[in-house]
C-alpha cells in the first residue's frame, strides 16, 4: 500500500491519496444522519419511552458520572466482602479517574481469592483448572498455554533454589544448646 505523501508543510498530509478518506463527508451517504437530524419527525424515534426502571432487592453500584440508573441492572452478585469495599470505594471516583479502575481491578482479583475462600469453608474443592479455562486454552492457545506452564514451572525452581540457598543446605542442631 503507497502512503500518501507529504505535501510542503511537515504537519499537512495530502488525504486526497487516501482510500476511504471523507466517505461519511456527504450527510446524504451518512447512514446515521437521520438519527441526528433533529428538524424533523422521525416515525417510532421521537414517541420512545423509558422503560420502567428494575427494582433491584440488591445493592447496585452506579458511576458518579450519571444521573440516574439505567432501565436494567445485573444483580447476579452484589458487592460484598472485602471486594465490595473496594467497589464501593471505587464509585467514589469518576470513570475518567484511573484510580477507579485499579481499584476495581484490585477487587476483582480480591474476589477471586474470597471465591476459593468460600469454597473451602462450605467444604468443596474449587477445580481452579477449569474455572481458569484450561480446556479453552489447550483448544486454541496451545502456545499461551505452554508459555504460562514454563513461566510458573520457573517461578516455583527459583523459589525452590533460593530456599535452598538461604538455608545454605544445612540442617542445625539445636538440641545441643
Amino acid at each position: 500500500m503507497n502512503l500518501p505523501q507529504k505535501t510542503d508543510s511537515p504537519a499537512l498530509v495530502d488525504t486526497s491519496a487516501i482510500p476511504g478518506w471523507g466517505v461519511d463527508a456527504d450527510p446524504q451517504n451518512d447512514p446515521t444522519y437521520p438519527m441526528r437530524d433533529q428538524t424533523q419527525d422521525h416515525g417510532l424515534t421521537r414517541r420512545w419511552e423509558r422503560p420502567p426502571i428494575q427494582h433491584a432487592e440488591v445493592e447496585i453500584l452506579q458511576s458518579i458520572e450519571h444521573v440516574r440508573r439505567p432501565a436494567v441492572v445485573g444483580t447476579s452478585t452484589p458487592p460484598s466482602g472485602v471486594s465490595g469495599i473496594l467497589r464501593r470505594v471505587a464509585f467514589r471516583w469518576s470513570e475518567s479517574n484511573w484510580i477507579h479502575w485499579l481499584l476495581l481491578l484490585g477487587a476483582d482479583r480480591i474476589n477471586v481469592v474470597e471465591g476459593v475462600v468460600d469454597d473451602l469453608a462450605h467444604a468443596r474443592l474449587p477445580n481452579i483448572p477449569a474455572e481458569m479455562g484450561i480446556r479453552a486454552e489447550l483448544a486454541h492457545n496451545k502456545r499461551g498455554f505452554a508459555t504460562k506452564v514454563a513461566v510458573v514451572a520457573g517461578i516455583g525452581l527459583t523459589i525452590a533454589l533460593l530456599a535452598k540457598r538461604r538455608s545454605g543446605g544445612k540442617i542445625e542442631d539445636r538440641s545441643r544448646s
